[in-house]
This record gives structure tokens, sequence and C-alpha cells, in this order.
């Protein structure tokens, strides 16, 4: 007997997310009534909607890398610093050029922000997969050597820029959306295919269930692991420059502050089993967008800063136990007997 919609739906991990996040969208429309209204100037969108969007693209970036390490088994608690490094690296180039505003001079500093990104991931993953310490004290080296390396290259002072092509990545437009929504969404979309459409999504998930079985399988279990962390660094890297980039300067003390945190909220909510193996993409994109549309529908009800916290724990700790199964499974029993799905 073939499953019905509706229960498919309820064994989605993605109905949950979703729901909480049309929820959350309801509540900013309610108390702000031109919520969801957009307007073109110049060519360019803008709205309450897109600033969720562009807002949320690097959370989103970083639990997009966070999601493959996590489905690995893994975990990264180093992005922040990440984050930090990128743009302290891009500006302190940028604004030591001797023509700090040629496009030149951005493309050189973007390439080495992201070049260090890749070797700071490429550590962590020797760490984890080749000398097998855990990742959550391997991450944690990074984590707090990170921000101290980032404030050495700026000096311990805030590194503002000038360059009108770095601003661009993020404040600029591209095809009417800002650019990094566009930059979000190619990397999303790319990721997803890669996973989806080849066989590497199985063999993470692989490695995430077993990784023992997998290497004897045949499997390249170190490597995938390896790559997973370097994919995790490149990811904030971007999200560093795109940071850095919004407000045209380099903060090494708060730059991405927390925001692994954050990232790691994005991928359990999107249905990642912190525990390996099963993860979900799209899930990942609406827990970030979720904690974004939060964070904003706290600003916009104007809920205290002292209590604003508490709140978006409340809300998440909400969502978690929804998606828990012996909650769900509970409030599948005491459903009425007429609205239970017959099974044979």
């Amino acid at each position: 007997m073939r499953e019905s919609l509706g229960e498919r739906l309820r064994r989605s991990p993605l109905v949950l997310p979703a729901a909480a996040l049309l929820v959350l969208l309801l509540v900013n429309v309610v108390v702000t009534p031109g919520f969801l209204a957009l307007r073109v100037v110049d060519g360019h969108l803008f709205g309450s909607v897109v600033d969720i969007l562009k807002n949320g693209a690097p959370t989103a970036l970083i639990a997009l890398g966070m999601t493959l390490v996590v489905a690995t088994r893994g975990i990264d608690l180093s992005v922040g610093a990440t984050v930090a490094i990128a743009g302290s690296v891009a500006c302190t180039w940028i604004a030591g050029a001797s023509d700090p505003t040629d496009p030149g001079t951005a493309l050189v500093g973007i390439v080495l922000a992201l070049g260090l990104a890749l070797v700071l991931g490429a550590w962590n993953g020797l760490l984890v997969a080749a000398f097998g310490i855990q990742p959550i004290i391997a991450t944690l080296v990074l984590m707090t050597a990170g921000r101290g390396l980032a404030m050495l290259i700026t000096d311990g002072q805030i590194i503002t820029v000038a360059n009108p092509l770095f601003a661009e990545l993020g404040g600029g437009f591209l095809l009417g959306l800002p650019v990094a929504v566009v930059v979000a969404a190619v990397m999303f979309a790319a990721v997803a295919l890669l996973t989806r459409r080849t066989a590497l999504g199985l063999l993470i998930e692989s490695v995430g269930v077993n990784p023992t079985a997998s290497r004897l399988s045949g499997v390249r279990a170190r490597g995938i692991v390896w790559g997973g962390y370097v994919f995790a660094a490149l990811c904030a890297g971007v999200a560093g420059l795109m940071i850095s980039s919004n407000v045209t300067a380099a903060d090494a003390n708060n730059a991405g502050l927390w925001i692994e945190l954050d990232a790691i909220l994005a991928v359990v909510i999107g249905g990642t089993l912190l525990t390996g193996g099963r993860y979900s993409i799209g899930g990942t994109l609406l827990g970030a967008l979720i904690l974004q549309t939060l964070t904003t529908t706290v600003y916009t009800a104007g809920i205290p800063p002292e209590v604003s916290l508490v709140f978006k724990a409340a809300v998440i700790i909400v969502v978690f136990l929804l998606q828990a199964e012996k909650v769900r499974a509970l409030l599948h029993r005491r459903r009425p007997v007429g609205e239970r799905v017959a099974t044979p």
C-alpha cells in the first residue's frame, strides 16, 4: 500500500522548518503589514525579504560547509575565526596597496584570502582525517588561535577600505539581486547538484554512518572527511569577504563572532543528524533563513535587546522539540482515530 501525500509530508524533515519559517513571516506581516512588499529602484530589488536573504547569506554559506562536515560525523568550530582571517587578509592587502581603489588589487586580496582559508581548512582536515584528533578539539585550536592571527594581521586595528569592486561583493547587485544572495544561491545549487546527482552524496553519508565499514569497502573515507573541512573553510572565507565588504572594513575582533553556533543551529534545524550520515542541503538553507527571519522578527516586534536572545532560544527549542522523533510519535498517537492513516 502506497503512502498517502499527508503521510509523506509528515515524515519529511523539511515540513517543520518550512512551517516555522512561514509562521515567522506571518508574524512579521501582522506586525508590519507591508513586510512582504517588494520594490524596484534603478533595476534593483529592495524589501524586507531581500534584506533577510542578503543578511542571512553569510550564515547560510557557513552552514552549507558545516552540513558536509557534520554529515561525516564531524564539527568545525573554527569557521568564525576563518571569517575574521579572510576579511583581515583582503582588507589589509587592499589598504596597503599603492592604489587601494584598483580592481586588480581587490582581486588579488580576494584570492589571497580564499587561498589562506583553504590552507586553514586543509590544516583542520589533516588533524581530523590523518591524525585522528577529535573534530571538536582539532577545530577548537584554530578557533582560539585564528582570531589572534586575524588581530596580528590587522595589528589590532579596524582596517577600512574604499575599493569599489570589493564593495560590490557585500553591497552590490547582480541581475537585480544582491551579489551576496546570488553567490550563495550558486554555491547551494552547485553543492546540491554535486551531492545528489553523483555518488558523492552517498559516499558522504556512508562515511558518516560508519567510517570504518566505508574504508573497508574501498571508500576513501579520509579524503572525504578532509575535503569536507576544506570546503567548510572555503565557505567561511567567502562569508568573511561578504561581511567585510558589506561594511568596507575588517574587524578582526568582532567579524564572525559566534557565527559558528548559528551555523550549527541552522544545520540541526534543517534536519541534519549531528551523529553523521543523513543530511539535507535544502533543510540547512531553511534553517539559516529561520534564524535570520527570527532576528528580523525580534527587531520588528520591538522586543528589548536584553530579552531578545531568550526569545530566540525559546523559539528554537520549540522547533527542536517538534522535530524530535519521540515528540512527533507522541503527537501522532494522540490524533483522533479517524485521522490516523491505516496501515496494512
